[in-house]
């Protein structure tokens, strides 16, 4: 898929479901394509996905879990992020940030893409958070990413400060409704 205009991460990955859900597919993934997130983890997500995951999250900060070539300043950001949108929207997973994960169908059948607050990284935490709050069953993985070799992070202090008051705007906002079909759940993969 090749998008003419930038319109920022979030709409990047909403244009890509859209894409996936357009054509039938069951298990969509999300993950970078520079390789800093290996796809030898795609099997261990859809492990958890058979195993009745409705979402898979690439987690970082669990046991098995890390980064690779990262620097100081990155891993604070990083982990920091993740505690503070762990504590303001009192959310029981460890890594809110990953931008590598699996869903099923259901899950972003039912999240209303439209309605997604966020567009930069912060679209992560959103999304995560209102498939929570909906009932599916979300469950950590452990991942290493390990620091791109080509390129350079877009994270900034803008992206941060955007992040910091979405979750707040996240929290504030009215819960998530959960899915109208029960099936909906339970679609098998």
């Amino acid at each position: 898929m090749h998008r003419e205009a930038k319109e920022g991460l979030g709409r990047a990955y909403v244009a890509g479901f859209r894409w996936g859900l357009e054509r039938g597919y069951e298990v969509l993934f999300e993950m970078d394509a520079d390789f800093s997130h290996d796809p030898a983890h795609l099997s261990q997500f859809m492990r958890e996905i058979e195993g009745g995951a409705d979402l898979v999250l690439g987690s970082r900060n669990i046991r098995g879990g890390g980064t690779r070539n990262w620097s100081l300043l990155r891993k604070i950001i990083s982990r920091g992020g993740s505690l503070y949108a762990q504590l303001i929207l009192f959310s029981p997973y460890r890594d809110l940030t990953s931008g590598f994960k699996g869903f099923r169908r259901s899950v972003l059948e039912a999240l209303d893409l439209d309605n997604i607050r966020s567009n930069g990284y912060s679209f992560q935490i959103e999304v995560t958070h209102r498939a929570h709050q909906m009932g599916f069953k979300i469950k950590e993985t452990p991942i290493i990413f390990v620091d791109r070799k080509v390129g350079q992070s877009k994270m900034n202090s803008k992206i941060v400060l955007e992040a910091m008051g979405v979750v707040w705007k996240v929290r504030l906002s009215k819960p998530a409704r959960k899915p109208r079909r029960p099936e909906a759940v339970k679609a098998k993969v």
